[in-house]
């Protein structure tokens, strides 16, 4: 049964005949991990020149620290072509590191003072120089700590046939696009709805090292010597520790309309902030933020989920425009137990999730449900394991395994149509097994960790020794010669690239500013 969907009509799309155009969805992976130095520090090397050019390799770049990677997976239909493009990325990166090694978890290692994490260097130009100053205003407003947190991204879309044949048999106004935009937001509307089953089921930093606290109070206990942790949390990265702007809470950036949506990032990055605007935006020559707005630049709105359009628009501006494409997905935690940080089941799941959330009945956010999503959330990351614990729904507690299995009833239908499209089994296995988590607490990554932590004396220990062992299991497989010689070529390519990007003239850097925000 297809329950609380927005029309009886959808249950076309369980005929195998008809969920063949389900086979058309794209996918693809964002992946982030620290390179650290052989005593487990983090790596004060520039970027290896072996990778090719951070600013303009397509699959290999850096999030925001110079030691922060980010691997890329270009999007595919294929459902076995991401994962297994990343594990590439990882084979010919780990080979290419030279006496470092891949960080394994996604809360960071042992670091420092904030003046230690250098800020990527991208170049000379000014679209270089724009990256760098946007990052050096995050590490200003958040601290630089902060942006060593890794996870890893999904980016999912439906093709192009299956909106019309939607539409169709669900009605709508306005043009094809708005009926996509419409639904997406719909889509993303669920998943802050039900989103907090993805760390519950996938969360994988329950610890953390005590050096990342940089001396700060929190409600974290000892769980070793060096470590901290929440005897019942999940994903430490996804709460208030991790990267969260409360600054921009005032302007109540919402999903009910793509048309709210991108209003209210243009408002976003257009009204300074008292305390943004006292830490200044320049220093003589030296600009130490992008502006003084309450966020600089789009991307610096955090999401458990962000309508996305490729574009050489702004963020907002090409939404408002164009439309939305995808959908990007960012509650992945890093999983320290494999080597590429991700598991299979990761991406069946998001797949079923996020069919159910498009095509189950999605009314509009109000303050209220807001407020009941975000305290749900907060729950499953710092104490989603705990025995008992309750979830509000409608102002109402109720027992989270009860709500998760009730989710899950609802997925089962949406299983069995990817399982139609694809013709197999997958999907429903997937589900079978990720479904034990709920009564079985222990089987949680989450849970793991904290083992692995006791047994190997703390975070760091473990963390250490997973991404030893990685690193040294990615380099010791040879990539096949094709794979290998396309890897080399594009790192030929951004370097090539990078150098006539940084050999053109370039127009003054305010200006060039002036002009993003025009």
């Amino acid at each position: 049964m297809l329950k609380f969907t927005c029309c009886s009509s959808v249950r076309q799309f369980s005929d195998p005949a008809q969920a063949q155009v389900l086979r058309g969805i794209q996918r693809g992976f964002e992946r982030e991990c620290l390179r650290v130095d052989r005593s487990g520090q983090l790596a004060r090397t520039p970027h290896p020149a072996a990778l090719g050019s951070k600013l303009t390799h397509p699959w290999i770049t850096t999030d925001y620290a110079e030691a922060l990677l980010e691997f890329i997976t270009p999007p595919s239909t294929d459902s076995a072509y991401p994962l297994a493009f990343l594990a590439d990325i990882h084979h010919f990166c780990a080979q290419q590191l030279a006496g470092e090694y891949l960080w394994a978890g996604s809360m960071p290692c042992k670091i420092g003072a904030d003046a230690d994490i250098a800020i990527a260097d991208y170049g000379r130009s000014n679209a270089a120089r724009f990256k760098m100053v946007y990052r050096e205003g995050l590490g200003l407003r958040y601290g630089r700590a902060m942006q060593t947190i890794a996870g890893a991204h999904y980016n999912w879309s439906l093709p192009d046939a299956f909106w019309p044949q939607l539409r169709d048999c669900c009605g709508g106004s306005g043009t094809l696009q708005d009926f996509v935009n419409q639904r997406y937001f719909g889509l993303i509307r669920n998943f802050m709805r039900y989103g907090w089953l993805v760390p519950y089921l996938f969360g994988a930093s329950p610890a953390v090292c005590q050096s990342f606290m940089q001396g700060h109070p929190s409600d974290l206990i000892e769980l070793t010597t060096g470590t901290l942790h929440g005897p019942y949390a999940t994903s430490l990265r996804m709460s208030d520790l991790g990267y969260q702007n409360h600054a921009q809470d005032k302007l109540g950036i919402g999903f009910n309309s793509l048309a709210d949506y991108s209003s209210a990032l243009e408002a976003a990055i257009r009204t300074p902030d008292p305390y943004y605007a006292e830490l200044g935006v320049r220093e003589g020559i030296h600009w130490k933020q992008l502006s003084d707005s309450i966020l600089q630049l789009e991307a610096e709105f955090y999401a458990p989920m962000r309508p996305k359009r490729v574009s050489d628009l702004r963020p907002a501006k090409a939404l408002a425009t164009l439309g939305v494409q995808y959908v990007e997905m960012r509650l992945f935690d890093l999983n320290p137990f494999i080597d590429i940080g991700v598991a299979p089941e990761q991406s069946l799941f998001a797949d079923v999730l996020m069919l159910m959330c498009l095509f189950r009945d999605s009314p509009p956010i109000s303050a209220r449900e807001q407020g009941e999503n975000d305290e749900n959330k907060h729950r499953v990351v710092t104490r989603g394991r705990q025995p008992g614990l309750q979830l509000l729904l409608h102002n109402h507690e109720q027992p989270l395994r009860a709500l998760a299995h009730e989710l899950f009833d609802d997925m089962a239908p949406f299983a069995d149509m990817l399982d139609a499209a694809y013709g197999g089994a997958n999907y429903q296995q997937a589900l079978a097994a990720l479904r034990q988590r709920i009564d079985q607490p222990e089987l949680t990554p989450s849970a793991q960790v904290i083992e692995a932590v006791k047994e190997h004396g703390s975070y760091f220990n473990f963390a250490f020794e997973m991404s030893k062992r990685h690193t040294q299991h990615l380099q010791a497989a040879a990539l096949p010669d094709a794979t290998m010689a396309a890897f080399q070529a594009a790192v030929q390519a951004s370097a090539q690239a990078q150098q006539q990007l940084d050999a053109q003239p370039q127009a003054l850097f305010e200006d060039f500013v002036a002009a993003y925000y025009a």
